[in-house]
């Protein structure tokens, strides 16, 4: 009997031995398996790689002020597809800005971006990096340099590093040979010239907002929209969204979702049969056309002006802190933002989500002619 037991326990002690051993074996596996664990990044690490971007994005945020095209090329693998491609929508990017700041009457004195690298994985012979880049803006107007306005946009990044196949060296350059972002100026790369001439004296002529007599009700709904603007927000609320409401950019867009929560949690509008969030949110709460139609046929706002910009771009002085302004393309509402402040010529500022906005000049990112904007004033 006492020999039958010995065996017992020795096998049983064996047998957990081995299972520990396949455990770890398996615990080792998954580790090597990790996105950002492998023996390439022995030498190439993800505080190097960190580095790697955000000097990219210092070099190329200088050159797309200065209007410097071939160093911001020498950024790109053109060499590929998808390089060449990138590098192509970044001189539209550059082009629109400028142009839009002929428009404005100002100069845009300093492009800064903060990022915040999500994952870091290897990738063919190079590594695919997601990240957050908040990207701060200034600017001084022609007729008042000694003013700076400042506004911030938030993006979220996928980009592809990679050096060229005859250059595989360790002391080589990193290339972006793929790059996607949701590009807060998509909708005016292909903007047409504009005559801008009495629209920058309208703008230049301008004087600062008072908006000492906000109700608080107002002033609520504008310290709300600071605090969630996401990845354009202060870096001390972690660019981040608020949690209690579901994210409806991959199915579509949040900016109707993000300007009801205003409304809502900032400005105390209480929800209705029509206009409601419970784990999901109503058409009228989540839709942009939905959105700016109940806020009318309910009573709620009122239409200040409708049309092209230069329809609409006089009355838009008239908007406060708290309202909203719709944009619509073809016929159909496909954006909203709410009105958070106004610059040093009282040109009038807003905060959205995708891509996401804070304090930025209201038609920055919607200047095509086809682009017919709501001003809609919130009853409060």
């Amino acid at each position: 009997m006492f020999i039958v037991i010995t065996v017992k326990k020795t096998l049983l002690l064996l047998i957990g031995i081995i299972a520990m051993l396949i455990i770890g074996i398996c615990i080792i596996s998954i580790y090597q398996l990790s996105p950002t664990t492998s023996s390439s990044f022995v030498n190439v690490g993800q505080e190097e790689l960190s580095e790697v971007i955000q000097d990219i994005f210092e070099i190329r945020n200088k050159a797309l002020l200065t209007k410097d095209l071939e160093t911001i090329k020498a950024l790109y693998d053109t060499q590929k597809k998808y390089g060449r491609w990138a590098y192509e929508h970044e001189v539209k990017k550059m082009k629109y800005l400028h142009k839009w700041s002929d428009k404005q009457g100002v100069k845009f004195t300093d492009i800064t971006s903060k990022l915040v690298i999500r994952y870091i994985k290897e990738k063919n012979n190079g590594f695919s990096v997601n990240f957050i880049a908040s990207t701060e803006y200034r600017y001084v107007y022609e007729n008042e340099a000694e003013k700076v306005n400042i506004f911030r946009i938030g993006t979220y990044h996928s980009i592809d590093l990679s050096k060229k196949e005859e250059d595989m060296d360790e002391e080589a350059k990193w290339l972006i040979s793929r790059e996607w972002y949701t590009d807060p100026f998509a909708d005016s790369l292909n903007l047409n010239d504009i005559k801008t001439e009495e629209i920058k004296k309208h703008i230049l002529s301008g004087k600062p907002r008072d908006f000492s007599d906000l109700s608080k009700r107002r002033i609520d709904a504008v310290q709300y929209a600071d605090r969630y603007c996401g990845a354009a927000s202060d870096g001390k609320y972690g660019f981040a969204y608020n949690k209690k409401y579901k994210d409806y950019n991959p199915a579509g867009g949040d900016c109707a979702n993000f300007a009801s929560q205003i409304l809502y949690e900032g400005g105390k509008f209480k929800k209705t049969y029509t206009w409601n969030y419970d784990k999901d949110g109503s058409r009228a709460w989540v839709n942009a056309q939905a959105f700016k139609d109940y806020m009318l046929y309910s009573g709620r706002a009122s239409r200040i002006a409708y049309g092209t910009y230069n329809q609409v771009y006089k009355a838009s002085y008239k908007l406060q802190p708290g309202d909203f302004i719709a944009y619509e393309k073809n016929g159909k509402v496909t954006h909203i933002s709410v009105v958070t402040g106004a610059d040093s010529k009282g040109y009038i500022l807003v905060n959205c989500h995708n891509s996401d906005r804070y304090r930025v000049p209201w038609d920055l990112g919607w200047s095509n002619k086809g682009i017919k904007f709501w001003l809609i004033h919130v009853h409060y």
